[in-house]
């Protein structure tokens, strides 16, 4: 079960209402949507953070406050390949070890252990 292992509430990423449930066991990239709600898919402007549902059998629903990593580590990943870098895809937040214009997450240490630093978006985004 993948968790936020090592977070700073202050400065290792941000709390922000959920705009569409969040699959049991979702662990990946997401944004902020024009109403300044977290959701995982559906934009081409980038990825603000990695957000991490350590349940296994139920979704976070519409609305809930969650944290937001943009700086730590998550652990108990499974899939995942030591010593690689990897990246969100824009359009469904899934984590990917291929660079194909999209925004770096993070490196793994270990194959469970993902050491996140999210990129800020480029200026022609903003």
């Amino acid at each position: 079960m993948a968790r936020y292992d090592k977070y700073d509430p202050i400065s290792g990423g941000f709390r922000a209402k959920t705009g569409e449930a969040i699959a049991a066991g979702y662990v990946g990239g997401v944004r902020l949507n024009a109403s300044g709600e977290i959701i995982k898919s559906g934009g081409t402007d980038g990825i603000d953070g990695v957000l991490c549902n350590s349940d296994l059998v139920n979704a976070i629903p519409i609305g809930t406050y969650v944290d937001v990593m943009t700086s730590g580590e998550i652990v108990e990943l499974a899939g995942l390949a030591a010593g690689t870098d990897y990246f969100a895809v824009i359009t469904t937040g899934a984590l990917s070890p291929t660079l194909t214009a999209q925004p770096f997450i993070g490196v793994t240490v270990e194959a469970d252990r993902l050491i996140v630093r999210v990129n800020q978006k480029p200026a022609a985004t903003i």
